[in-house]
């Protein structure tokens, strides 16, 4: 058997459990050396925002150190996917090149392009499905086309054969004796440069395989049960707290999938707690479906009637609404949630985002962009696909006249303010009647709790009505009836 290694090219599928790639490299019996290239230089190619660039280099220590258990190199490359690539195969006299499919269209480019220039020089590629589910070229409607809406594409990957079976970890490889050169992890420059704002990152979260597979065990025994009925509630600990695990691969879905099958099999979740769950896996689907087809859909309207939108440039409200200074409490908690921690629960996600757009007529785009840069989770198809559901130019849009009301979304979901009063200390001691509008409580009611209006938290930025009213108008004159 020949000595020539075989390379695995790891990208957004940084685990041992159910990697096809890994597991095909180390079956084949030949020496095994992995690689990850970080790219900020190609055209096209999206930079990671600065909250994944941290979780990025944390999960890179861990996947080295797991890496090592198998008697596999993790080498750490920087600089142009292609060039970068076809140098490390030529250097290390790889016989073959594996790697799991990825489905942003810019990276579907580079890889079939790599696929047939090393082809060509007479390298083996093999590629394997291992980051969604359903692949997005083999779900359709009968005419053919990609769906529009998530109910109809989720009720077909359900009629579709089940997912397989997830892999086990693999054994150990052949080691593979030759030199490799490579950056040093620090000098890739993935944490803060400068001022150190990760505290709060790093007391939220554990980055790496090891991590993905505690807040399984955490969900499946602690969260599962109760999904259904908790996981609107930012208060409550009732979501799985995955996303990040899965954006950057450390969880394969296939695992997700079967540990929830697997737990109402054994009668420790319902079924009704399991299909919401498993719904939200299914959004996830829908929005790599999404990109699949979409070229750009971080910049351009899925719908294009709405590239004559009268979206307003006001950068104070803007500034507001990112610093959590808007004075509507709910959006102001989870805009400093996500600030310190890299996250936002989902449900104030979708009230903090229609707040952006509808009560403010900003840009999609502006907020787009600021969770990019701040979500650990920030996810190339999640993202975009999320904020234009939101401003209503997406697929499967919200209807363009629902304006979530901060104030009635806060006492449903927050009914004892406790989501409010941890991220916006500054409330605390107001009563529950008042936590979600301050500004109604009487002038006792405030000065017994500390607060002065426009001083120690600001009034409303904005009036709910006469936003509404505004975006209503402004949506009426772009959005037919779907």
């Amino acid at each position: 058997m020949s000595d020539r290694p075989v390379v695995v090219w790891f990208r957004d599928d940084l685990r041992l459990d159910d990697n096809p790639a890994l597991s095909a490299a180390v079956a084949g019996g030949r020496p095994v050396v992995a690689l990850h290239v970080l790219d900020d230089v190609t055209a096209g190619l999206r930079p990671l925002g600065a909250a994944a660039r941290w979780w990025l280099h944390h999960a890179l220590d861990r996947l080295t150190a797991s890496l090592d258990g198998l008697a596999v190199p993790l080498v750490l490359r920087r600089g142009p996917t292609r060039t970068t690539v076809l140098d490390f195969v030529a250097e290390v006299g790889a016989s073959e090149v594996v790697w799991n499919r990825r489905y942003q269209p810019s990276r579907v480019e580079i890889d079939r392009d790599l696929k047939a220039e090393l082809r060509r020089r007479g390298v083996d590629v093999r590629s394997f499905q291992a980051s969604v589910l359903f692949e997005p070229n083999a779900v359709a409607t009968g005419g053919g086309t990609p769906y529009r809406v998530f109910t109809p594409f989720w009720r077909a990957c359900l009629a579709a054969p089940a997912p397989r079976l997830p892999l086990p970890r693999p054994g150990r490889a052949v080691r593979f004796e030759g030199p490799v050169a490579g950056e040093k992890l620090d000098d890739l420059g993935l944490r803060p440069q400068g001022p150190d704002w990760s505290q709060g990152l790093a007391h939220a979260w554990t980055p790496g395989e090891d991590g993905a597979l505690d807040r399984l065990r955490h969900f499946l025994e602690d969260g599962l049960s109760t999904y259904d009925r908790d996981r609107d509630r930012p208060d409550l600990d009732g979501v799985s707290r995955l996303s990040p695990h899965l954006r950057f691969g450390e969880i394969s879905p296939f695992r997700v999938w079967w540990s929830v099958r697997d737990a109402v099999a054994h009668e420790e979740a319902s079924e009704r707690s399991a299909d919401k769950f498993l719904a939200e896996i299914g959004w996830r689907e829908f929005a790599h479906h999404l990109m699949f087809h979409v070229p750009d859909l971080e910049q351009t309207n899925f719908q294009a009637r709405f590239d004559a939108f009268p979206w307003r440039e006001d950068p104070a409200f803007v500034k507001a609404w990112r610093r959590g200074l808007t004075g509507y409490p709910l959006v102001d908690a989870g805009l400093r949630q996500l600030w310190t921690t890299g996250w936002m629960h989902n449900r104030v996600r979708m009230v903090a985002a229609s707040f952006l757009v509808k009560h403010g007529l900003v840009d999609w785009r502006v907020g787009e962009r600021w969770f990019w840069d701040t979500l650990v989770d920030a996810c190339p198809a999640n993202n975009p696909a999320g904020w234009q559901w939101v401003a209503g130019c997406g697929a499967d849009a919200a209807p363009y006249f629902r304006v979530f009301n901060p104030v009635t979304q806060g006492s449903k979901f927050d009914p004892d303010g406790a989501y409010v009063r941890h991220w916006v200390p500054e409330l605390a001691a107001l009563p529950t009647r008042v936590i979600h509008a301050p500004w109604t409580a009487a002038a006792s009611t405030l000065a017994a709790a500390g607060v002065r209006l426009g001083e120690t938290y600001p009034r409303p930025i904005v009036d709910h009505a006469g936003a509404r009213a505004r975006a209503l108008a402004a949506y009426s004159t772009t959005t037919t009836t779907r």
